[in-house]
């Protein structure tokens, strides 16, 4: 069992559990392995749009978080398989820097998810997932809260097809993430078209999903990320499933796993890479 979705307390809206807590966590956990996948820091020229932005780790701690992360390696080697990653956010008009990024932490990295937190309305961004407060007031800008989710889904399926460079993370995040304010603000149907569309694109391209956890545990939600018709599909498209907590704390280790598909046959992530210091 890998948890391959695991922040650190270098993420600045996290807690500073030590990578030893959380290490310590998987084992208790019975966990073979994990990948720690902090939020990267978001490219020189992009606004973060969050009160505090918090969103991405500070460009001045990527260097230290590679360094502790890979050193662990060693130090639990027949313990803990350790992965270093990144959780890299796709933001529309900023593919280029992305790129860029990419092209020189890639080759550093293990494993690495790409996910879509941010949505491009106007002139502005909004970060979707912030809290309801801000999604209600992105469903304001776009008119209605269908749109928000169809938004969305638009921009998770640019990500799948934008060409990233040869180090672009091959495992989608959390493609349902729109559904987090769901009992607060629910959409008139399911989308299942427009996540056909993505789970046919994620097919073509080989990639792995996120099954993602943290969904269950927040109160507007109450599901993994995908839902269970989403995952059923994926399943049909024979997509890899890697499971990921998402955990911002060590205690969130292994969130949300009880409540995943029971026939669901989880992967351990497809290491395209390794990273060295």
């Amino acid at each position: 069992m890998h948890d391959g979705h695991i922040h650190t307390p270098f993420c600045p809206h996290g807690t500073k559990d030590s990578l030893h807590k959380y290490c310590e966590a998987a084992i208790k956990h019975q966990l073979t392995g994990i990948t720690f996948t902090e939020h990267a820091p978001l490219p020189h020229s992009f606004v973060d749009p969050t009160p505090n932005q918090d969103s991405g780790m500070k460009w001045s701690d990527l260097d230290m978080y590679l360094k502790e992360v890979s050193a662990l390696k060693n130090e639990y080697k027949g313990y803990l398989d350790i992965l270093v990653g990144l959780e890299v956010d796709y933001i529309e008009g900023f593919e280029k820097e992305t790129t860029l990024f990419l092209d020189e932490f890639g080759p550093k990295l293990d494993d690495s998810i790409l996910s879509v937190h941010f949505l491009h309305i106007d002139s502005q961004y909004v970060c979707l997932d912030y809290s309801p407060d801000v999604f209600r007031q992105a469903s304001v800008l776009l008119g209605s809260v269908n749109s928000v989710y169809t938004l969305y889904y638009q921009t998770v399926l640019k990500s799948i097809q934008a060409g990233l460079g040869h180090n672009k993370p091959t495992r989608i995040g959390h493609i349902t993430l729109a559904r987090k304010f769901q009992n607060k603000f629910p959409a008139s149907h399911s989308f299942m078209t427009e996540l056909m569309s993505i789970l046919t694109e994620i097919k073509k391209k080989g990639y792995e999903l996120d099954y993602n956890g943290a969904g269950t545990m927040k109160p507007l939600c109450k599901e993994p990320y995908p839902f269970k018709e989403v995952i059923q599909e994926a399943i049909n498209l024979n997509i890899p499933l890697v499971y990921g907590s998402d955990a911002h704390q060590a205690s969130s280790l292994m969130n949300g796993y009880d409540e995943l598909l029971p026939h669901a046959e989880l992967v351990k992530p497809v290491k395209l890479r390794y990273g060295s210091w």
